[in-house]
């Protein structure tokens, strides 16, 4: 089986992470500066094999787009004229960093080790990938 992969899209960092081989258990991969994200990511599909990549598509509240809604978008017309063949879902992401955050905490991290939003970034990839694999 090939593994999913979960993009949390950001202006300046995007946290990714990934299935296991049988799409049971949901891992942090990186932390990855998003102008080398699509860098990043042609090397990871060279080595692996990915049947589906999730991305968070920020939504408010009332379920309308915010302003990081259009750098997703942008984003996903980017990653379909670089990767066309790779199936891509979107994924509302709203709740995600601040399950992060609260799962930082309950894990027991020391605060100075939550203030790293790239830590943030890629928890937060975490828990967009295993939602979804927890729901199919």
């Amino acid at each position: 089986m090939a593994r999913l992969l979960s993009i949390d899209f950001g202006k300046k960092r995007t946290g990714i992470a990934v299935s296991d081989p049988l799409q049971i258990i949901a891992t942090g991969l990186a932390t990855v500066e998003t102008p080398g994200l699509i860098a990043f990511l042609k090397n990871y599909f060279a080595s692996e094999s990915v049947e589906l990549v999730l991305i968070g598509l920020p939504k408010n509240l009332k379920n309308e787009d915010t302003d990081a809604t259009e750098l997703v978008e942008k984003f996903l017309m980017l990653f379909k004229t670089q990767f066309p063949t790779m199936p891509i879902k979107t994924l509302d992401e709203r709740f995600t960093s601040k399950m992060a955050f609260q799962s930082m905490i309950d894990s027991g991290m020391k605060k100075k080790d939550r203030r790293d939003k790239a830590t943030i970034d890629v928890v937060s990839a975490t828990i967009l990938l295993q939602g979804y694999m927890s729901s199919i």
